[in-house]
Order: C-alpha cells, then structure tokens, then sequence
C-alpha cells in the first residue's frame, strides 16, 4: 500500500491534460531536472505511444541522466516507425558511443550525416 507521500508525488506527476503534462515535462527538461521529466513523459508515452516528440524528449532524458539503455531502446523504437527521423538517428549514435559501442554507433551516425545534409562526414 503506497503511502501519502508516495500518492502525493505521483499525483503531482501524473496531474493534468497531456498537454499539462507534455509542457509540465518540458519545464522539467529545461531545469535540467532529467529524471522529473522522465518521470512525466514515460507516463505520457505510453498513453500517447505513436507520438515522435513525447518519445524523442524521453530518450533525451534517459541520456542526459545516463540511462542509456533506456534511452536506446525508445531510440530504436522511434528509428523503426521513422527511419529517416535524422535526430533520433543521431541521438541513438551518441548513446551507442556512450555506451562503447562504437562500431554499432558508427552507421547511425553516419545515416543521420546523410538525412541532414552533412556528406562531407561520410
């Protein structure tokens, strides 16, 4: 049984519209408080799933407070339903590095080279 506290906090989370809380977690996201707007925007995805920008703004939470293997795995979620999202093809490349995995890294980074129109990196 989750106590007042608990209750108190998810609620503060979980409060409002959508667009409450998508503007509510990018205040988090700006504040630089990665882990609060995380906290916001997985609830959001998973209510908004098809959505590019709620999922986008959670990957770049999960990096900024070094949950790469989250960050990854909305990444490639993002990269499957939109191969030529470039940012998401980037971001998916630095979480790649930061992970060591460099040679994995390599191709979406370089992929995301072409789709914005950086051919001189190829």
């Amino acid at each position: 049984m989750a106590n007042a506290a608990d209750t108190a906090n998810t609620t503060y989370y979980d409060h409002g519209t959508a667009t409450e809380r998508w503007e509510r977690a990018q205040q988090f996201f700006d504040a630089k408080d990665y882990a609060g707007a995380a906290r916001v925007l997985a609830a959001l995805v998973e209510e908004v799933p098809e959505q590019t920008g709620p999922r986008l703004l959670l990957a770049r939470a999960y990096y900024h407070s070094a949950q790469l293997r989250r960050a990854e795995a909305e990444l490639r979620t993002i990269v499957e339903r939109d191969p030529v999202e470039h940012y998401a093809r980037l971001m998916l490349g630095r979480t790649l590095e930061r992970q060591a995995r460099h040679e994995e890294a390599e191709s979406h980074l370089r992929i995301a080279s072409a789709l914005a129109g950086s051919f001189e990196d190829i």
